[in-house]
């Protein structure tokens, strides 16, 4: 295991205040999207919406690392090039999800396992000679009635720990997803139980599997009340509970946290992150980024439609959005940057 390797990897990919874009959609998420919009849902119409995110100018100066889709790391632009190149001639890190999805667990209905373990050795060797260096797992976590349970808790914790193993051992730094889903009608106050229950069995789990916590990164929910909760919280609000769940369950050796936007519209996601680092920065062990999705990419995708000439438009949105994540994690977004900048 090259530890350097990991720690600097780790380190880099949130230097200078950047933080990830989540490009790793599937091929079924990115097409229910693309019908959305009145787009071709092909392997083409998908490579060249990519190669639209991938040559974006300036990328590089808000994302510091990249998660490709196993389809998309194999993908080159019309010239030849291929992607993975391209992202590191901009200075950012190309990464690759691992998991293959979240399947029913077996004697738990409605709570779900994500799965993708069995020959993960062999294929993370394969992507570090693709050019990745860093990899994601996404675990999920329905709150209901009577969910989560122990058992779903646990399993998926085991099954994050594991992984996160494996990719150290192949020399890529493993993007840790616990995610407490936002679907449902539960208050913060539950979210808040829900989170700190997972976070601590997550980090006792990669602590038995002899993780090194330094050359791995946390993506995670923020605290929010469920989407259907009559009372939504505001911004400081959320600040507040979502940075005191993390200091009293994520350990100070963590590098940093990529708070992933899980159906947040962009401009709030930007605006809670910008709360909590305005309110904290100074205080905190870790680094707090961004690794949006949805959040950076759908004005970009709304813009597009598929059409060559709207590219151009199109990767100004997708700028502009990275730009504004940017600020909010040196506490500088506001209002007017999505007016003035737009």
């Amino acid at each position: 295991m090259n530890t350097q390797l990991l720690f600097d990897t780790a380190k880099n990919l949130l230097a200078d205040g950047k933080g990830l874009l989540a490009m790793d959609e599937s091929n079924p998420t990115c097409n229910k999207r693309f019908a959305k919009q009145g787009i071709p849902q092909t392997e083409a119409a998908r490579r060249e919406y990519r190669e639209l995110i991938v040559t974006t100018p300036g990328l590089g100066e808000s994302i510091g690392g990249a998660i490709l889709y196993d389809e998309t790391i194999r993908q080159k632009k019309r010239d030849g090039t291929p992607f993975v190149k391209v992202l590191q001639d901009a200075g950012i890190i190309p990464g690759i999800k691992v998991d293959v999805g979240a399947k029913d667990l077996a004697g738990y209905p409605g709570e779900k396992i994500t799965e993708g373990l069995d020959g993960l050795r062999e294929r993370l060797q394969a992507y570090f000679q693709m050019g990745a260096r860093f990899a994601k797992w996404r675990a999920v976590i329905q709150v209901g009635h009577g969910i989560p349970s122990r058992g779903c808790i646990n399993a998926n914790a085991h099954a994050l720990a594991r992984y996160a193993a494996l990719c150290q051992e192949a020399g890529m730094v493993p993007i840790v997803e616990p995610e407490v889903l936002m679907d449902g009608e539960h208050n913060m106050e539950r979210c808040r139980e829900v989170t700190e229950e997972l976070l601590r069995t997550v980090f006792h789990h990669l602590s038995a599997q002899r993780v090194l916590l330094e050359g791995m990164l946390l993506k995670a929910n923020m605290v929010l009340p469920g989407s259907a909760c009559s009372q939504q919280a505001s911004l400081e609000e959320v600040a507040d509970a979502t940075v005191h769940c993390f200091l009293r369950t994520v350990p100070a050796a963590v590098p940093g946290i990529a708070f992933l936007s899980g159906g947040q519209p962009g401009l709030s996601a930007s605006a809670r992150l910008n709360a909590m680092n305005m309110r904290f920065k100074d205080r905190l062990p870790w680094a707090l980024a961004f690794s949006f999705a949805r959040a950076i990419q759908q004005p970009a995708q709304e813009i597009w439609r598929g059409r060559e000439a709207n590219v151009a438009a199109a990767q100004q949105a997708l700028s502009h959005r990275a730009a504004c994540n940017r600020a909010a994690r040196r506490g500088e977004y506001n209002e007017p940057m999505e007016t003035e900048n737009a």
